[in-house]
């Protein structure tokens, strides 16, 4: 099928499944269904970067990045220099050449690398001195300006900002961030604990304390609010990740990770830019770490995990599990192409089937 008879027919579905109920089957007999791709890899791929059908960039364990031309049909595999025992966590791609990836760790396990021949070389940008430090994600707002997240450092979360498209990085301010609760942290399980939206909006997913919070900043990290959610809370549970339609309406996703089958309060919708947060009308059946909104169908987005994968066509308020299989996160290009990846090199690429 081609990509635009793919748009059309993810719109008939989003259509006719709004005019029946939660339970029913998407109209007009279409089924989303993930088309695995063989990357040749046993990584786990928790970084993932959709530039669109034909081009995706996935990281993960032993220093892994993978990326695609031709669709999934191949993949090539590359490291960074020193990386091959690091957790590369995150990656932000541009296009087929140009692109960032974050390793995650304590004190100088976590890095920041940039690539601009399509991994052919890196250059590391960033290296972590502060011992307390711990980097988690990053995410960025187009090709120059980007904003790196750490668990607390003196009882505050730390923001690292580029405008330079990662070539060079600062730590911003304190001053704007509000202090951290007991235990609180972000989790580096899909990339996406940080999370951009318009030309300047950011939130951080939180977890690990006693609330399970979402903190937004509209100038590019250098002040920040923070709001409760309806989450769960605790030392394995929090929220994932916060995907956004616009600058209002948000959705975010987690749960417990030590209990992969409990969907008990692991997701929730907002309409006013994280302030106040809401629990669905039914959920996924179990933890989810990453979601993703499709660009073309407002209402559609679609959220995976361990134990599953998940859509809406109603913002969140209703979802329906399309697929058993394991990922541990999803992203959508802006051609309408959507890409999930997780443990041992599994990749897929979304397609709608009768």
């Amino acid at each position: 099928m081609k990509r635009p008879l793919i748009i059309a027919a993810l719109a008939a579905v989003a259509v006719g499944l709004l005019q029946a109920p939660a339970t029913a089957t998407p109209a007009p007999g279409l089924t989303p269904t993930w088309q695995l791709s063989p990357t040749g890899s046993t990584a786990r791929l928790r970084g993932l970067s959709a530039v669109s059908h034909r081009v995706a960039w996935a990281s993960g364990s032993g220093g892994t990045v993978l990326r695609t031309v031709d669709g999934g049909a191949t993949w090539q595999l590359t490291t960074p220099p020193d990386a091959a025992a690091l957790q590369l966590r995150d990656i932000q791609a541009f296009d087929a050449d140009n692109a960032v990836a974050m390793s995650i760790g304590p004190g100088e396990d976590s890095r920041i690398y940039r690539t601009t021949d399509g991994g052919s070389t890196w250059t590391e940008t960033f290296r972590n001195t502060e011992p307390t430090a711990f980097y988690d994600c990053l995410a960025f707002w187009d090709r120059r300006h980007g904003i790196a997240l750490s668990d607390p450092v003196d009882g505050k979360f730390r923001v690292l900002s580029t405008d330079n498209g990662g070539k060079t990085w600062s730590v911003l301010p304190s001053d704007g961030m509000p202090a951290a609760l007991d235990g609180e942290f972000a989790f580096a399980a899909s990339g996406q604990c940080v999370s951009v939206a318009g030309g300047r909006d950011a939130w951080i997913a939180t977890g690990g304390g006693a609330k399970a919070r979402v903190l937004h900043s509209r100038d590019r990290g250098r002040t920040w609010t923070v709001a409760d959610t309806v989450l769960a809370s605790g030392p394995s549970a929090g929220v994932f990740a916060t995907a956004w339609r616009d600058t209002k309406r948000g959705i975010a996703v987690g749960g417990d990770f030590a209990a992969p089958t409990n969907g008990t309060d692991a997701l929730g919708t907002s309409r006013d830019a994280g302030a106040t947060w809401q629990k669905p009308s039914n959920a996924p059946q179990g933890y989810r770490s990453g979601v993703a909104w499709h660009p073309f169908v407002q209402t559609a987005a679609i959220a995976v995990g361990p134990t599953g994968s998940d859509y809406t066509l109603d913002s969140g308020r209703t979802w329906k599990q399309f697929d058993a299989g394991t990922f541990d996160t999803v992203d959508c290009a802006r051609d309408g192409a959507c890409w999930a990846s997780g443990a041992t090199g599994r990749v897929g690429l979304l397609r709608l089937t009768s």
